[in-house]
């Protein structure tokens, strides 16, 4: 079973697993409903009422609504890494290019698929247009953690920026491919996957 980390801004962490089965409930209720009716029109009392849960537990971990979406935020983050590094398992011998379509193709797999992800995602969109850099300075992190051992590459500061580069261009270029279309552009995301391949081939290869 999956459970928030422990970097999630939570008032009090689950301790017994029926705590935490109620904290996966409640963030799976905000996520269906950041897609039902948005950020704005989201509630602490509806989160509790999806979830089927008294809403003094949701304020058990989290004060208000934006905390309860910054958690959110980072499950997207583990959940994402969490699929990375499988995939990284069954192409061990792929490569950079490989590792580099893990990385894509997962992301965009989420932002097709996970609930609540087309406002969250990893935390850069609430208030919605509010893009700021922390949450891409996390995601370059864990990539750098996630894919250093599989390149052989020490997990330096020179990676590091390699991979903030990367993640910048790679999330200005999927949201214009999202803006385009529903479900994202392939033109544009076919763009995106080759300018990577050619920034990182300077750096990897």
């Amino acid at each position: 079973m999956r459970t928030v980390s422990q970097a999630t801004p939570l008032r009090r962490a689950p301790v017994q697993r029926r705590s935490a089965e109620r904290l996966t409930r409640i963030l799976d209720a905000c996520a269906d409903l950041l897609d039902e009716v948005g950020y704005d029109a989201l509630s602490t009392r509806a989160v509790a009422l999806r979830a089927d849960v008294p809403i003094g537990s949701v304020y058990r971990f989290f004060g208000n609504k934006r905390q309860m979406a910054d958690a959110l935020a980072q499950r997207n983050l583990e959940r994402y890494a969490e699929r990375v590094t499988e995939r990284l398992t069954e192409s061990a011998d792929d490569g950079w290019r490989g590792a580099l379509d893990a990385v894509l193709d997962e992301y965009l797999a989420m932002k097709r698929t996970a609930p609540g992800f087309s406002l969250i995602d990893f935390g850069n969109q609430i208030p919605v247009g509010d893009r700021h850099a922390v949450p891409n300075h996390r995601v370059a992190d864990r990539l750098t953690e996630l894919l250093s051992g599989y390149l052989g590459r020490r997990p330096d500061d020179d990676l590091r920026r390699t991979f903030l580069v990367a993640v910048e261009t790679a999330d200005t270029l999927v949201q214009l491919a999202f803006r385009v279309a529903p479900d994202g552009d392939e033109k544009i995301i076919g763009e995106t996957r080759a300018l990577l391949r050619a920034y990182l081939g300077r750096v990897l290869d």
